[in-house]
């Protein structure tokens, strides 16, 4: 379920039990994160994750009521509606030079990302907020993406017996990563 207005907090509440609220997001996000390969990392987003997200932009960048609405829509496309995963991708390189010689190299590797579960391939479609890949095929170093499975795909992700893997198949990074037991009992409690 998507967050609405009232599900936000008074900033001067959210401010005095912040240190708590980091804590217990902290948990929620220790088994949400993927490597995989060298240098892409997908942090999957639910609706607690983003609840979270509002708050702290809200108390970083203090804009009142008008704020809220700006980052309700922006926050939103990232909680799962039932049947469907949603990652924030970051390409996270430190150095800028070598950061900008890569990006140059990945030119719409969002569209290479994908979920193998058992024999299934679930792709990843871009949630497109802006274009994240420029035409001379350099790309973002963070990327939205979202999953989506069917009934049977999901029944599959829960059977421990059916091998789960995230893959980035782009031509220039071609990695995967098996998703360890509390990483998908994590995920799959954001299928409803």
């Amino acid at each position: 379920m998507k967050l609405r207005r009232d599900d936000i907090i008074a900033p001067a509440d959210y401010a005095r039990a912040r240190e708590e609220h980091r804590a217990r997001i902290r948990e929620v996000k220790r088994h949400r994160r993927v490597e995989v390969g060298p240098f892409i990392t997908f942090f999957f987003e639910n609706r607690q994750t983003m609840w979270h997200q509002v708050h702290e932009m809200l108390h970083i960048e203090k804009g009142g009521e008008e704020q809220i609405v700006d980052e309700l829509d922006a926050y939103n496309p990232l909680v799962p509606e039932g049947r469907d995963l949603r990652s924030t991708m970051m390409i996270e390189i430190d150095d800028p030079i070598r950061r900008n010689t890569v990006l140059r190299r990945l030119g719409w590797i969002d569209e290479t990302v994908s979920f193998r579960v058992g024999d299934r391939s679930i792709p990843a479609e871009p949630i497109q907020d802006t274009e994240r890949n420029t035409p001379d095929g350099k790309t973002s170093s963070i990327h939205f993406l979202v999953f989506r499975f069917d009934d049977e795909t999901v029944a599959m992700f829960r059977d421990p017996g059916v091998r789960v893997a995230l893959e980035v198949a782009h031509e220039h990074y071609g990695h995967q990563a098996i998703l360890p037991p509390q990483t998908r009992e994590s995920l799959a409690g954001d299928f409803s």
